[in-house]
């Protein structure tokens, strides 16, 4: 272990937390320091529904506070879904219903989204839609939409930052027969990533700030472990990979060069798999990947890292790292197709204006904060509609759309990255940037919401209300 003496004269407690190469590089948890891939992955169980009946699942989940080993030698108090960080993973199948009982132990208000779900209104879980200590709610998810790798978590209004970073997060895994005879990596060879920054105090518990900008974390969690290594044989591996960070992007790349095969964006399979050195990620967007250990000899080790500078690895933190340890048969495969995609036509066009109100800090759609009260826009169903957000301020705002997928059409009026090109229900906007995406509404009328999936600028008011006309 480095010594505080030590870490001072690298410079790291002022701010260059992870100023050395991946292999040797240390997160900072206050005067102590966590060292990289000092631990094991492990992976969310997968929760079985308490029954079936008249050909729909049924899961019991209690929200409840327990005391999590995150870091080594130290407690962690944590507020998660049957007491786990991150929550159970819950499999579904396209066209069976689920239905998920979510019962509030906690002593804190509670509503439960699922992240990219095509359900109702009253389903949806809007952030006035609350679960109450000591209640219930019943959610009704019926799945009728393509395999994809989707998401639950809080979404209580003005408190879904605190209830997010305190644990309140799980995947959803959507799959169907068309993804199942693509004969992909499966079984334990489709691995989910759950990717996650949090900050501790020195006594283990999470060091929680409500800021407006965002939510600082300091050590980098996968699936609940700090930067954690994986034992694997020198085969195709599948990785489903979630941002379920509060507010930082990443650009994730292998340390030896490798490019990255991405296979899935939000909304399930792009149309081919695509090629890139690295992976942006900003919050609550997903992308599957395929990794190949088979162009390593056992004993490799490979590091996925959060790339900074190409051109200076030392800026390169690290993310996990994989060791291939065994040799084994691969009978999977990668197909050159993977599904079809039609591209959508819109004619209704509405434009979203991102800022930052300076006079009362709180982020804003059209100069709006949001208000319940309020409708900011009205589609039909059976439209297809054009949205433009175009972003006024400094910040990245990672905008996210309840209810529908949609197809990004434009980058600042250019095509986008073909990552971009499959379904999304979550899109970046840079900087003084301007995206436009496409969204057709079916099945379901009522009250939904959009919002930047910043959680510190969408507990701060960057959320919009739309009420679809049936």
């Amino acid at each position: 272990m480095v010594s505080r003496r030590e870490l001072l004269k690298m410079g790291a407690i002022g701010g260059a937390a992870l100023a050395l190469p991946p292999d040797r590089a240390l997160a900072l948890l206050g005067p102590a320091a966590v060292e990289p891939f000092g631990v094991p992955l492990s992976v969310p169980p997968i929760l079985k529904p308490v029954k079936t009946e008249n050909g729909r699942d049924i899961y019991r989940i209690t929200m409840r506070e327990r005391v999590a080993r995150i870091l080594p030698g130290k407690r962690t108090p944590i507020w998660g879904f049957n007491g786990r960080f991150p929550g159970p993973t819950i499999r579904a199948k396209r066209g069976r219903e689920v239905v998920v009982r979510q019962k509030n132990d906690l002593r804190v208000n509670t509503t439960i989204h699922l992240h990219g779900g095509h359900v109702s209104a009253e389903n949806d879980g809007h952030p006035t839609d609350l679960i109450r200590p000591g209640d219930h709610r019943d959610y009704v998810y019926p799945n009728e939409q393509e395999a994809a790798t989707l998401w639950y978590h809080d979404h209580t209004h003005h408190h879904t930052s605190r209830n997010v970073y305190m644990g309140l997060a799980g995947l959803y895994l959507l799959e169907d027969e068309a993804e199942a005879e693509l004969n992909l990596p499966q079984g334990r060879y489709d691995i989910p990533l759950i990717i996650q920054n949090r900050s501790f105090k020195r006594n283990g518990s999470f060091k929680f700030r409500d800021g407006h900008n965002s939510v600082p974390g300091r050590v980098i969690l996968v699936n609940g472990r700090p930067m954690p290594y994986m034992k694997v044989a020198n085969r195709k591996y599948r990785f489903r990979i979630l941002n379920a960070s509060n507010s930082r992007g990443y650009t994730l790349g292998l340390d030896q060069g490798q490019p990255l095969v991405q296979i899935a964006s939000d909304g399930g399979l792009l149309t081919a798999p695509y090629t890139a050195m690295t992976l942006p990620l900003w919050p609550a967007e997903r992308a599957e990947i395929v990794i190949d250990f088979s162009m390593y000899e056992v004993g490799t080790s490979v590091v996925l890292h959060d790339v900074k500078d190409p051109l200076d690895p030392s800026r390169n933190k690290p993310v996990m790292r994989f060791d291939i340890e065994r040799e084994e048969d691969d009978p999977s495969s990668l197909p050159a197709m993977l599904r079809p995609i039609d591209r959508l036509l819109g004619t209704t066009e509405r434009v979203f204006q991102l800022s930052l109100d300076q006079e009362t800090q709180r982020w804003v759609i059209n100069g709006k904060p949001f208000s319940h009260r309020r409708i900011d826009a009205e589609p039909r169903l059976g439209d297809t509609e054009i949205w433009t957000f175009q972003n006024l301020s400094d910040k990245v705002h990672p905008m996210h759309v309840h209810l529908v997928m949609f197809q990004v059409l434009t980058r600042d009026n250019l095509p986008p990255d073909p990552s971009e090109m499959g379904w999304k229900d979550t899109v970046r906007v840079d900087p003084a940037s301007t995206v436009r995406v496409a969204m057709k509404f079916t099945d379901y009328a009522g009250k939904y919401v959009f919002h930047c999936h910043n959680l510190a600028h969408e507990d701060h008011s960057m959320m919009a209300q739309m009420r679809v006309i049936g």
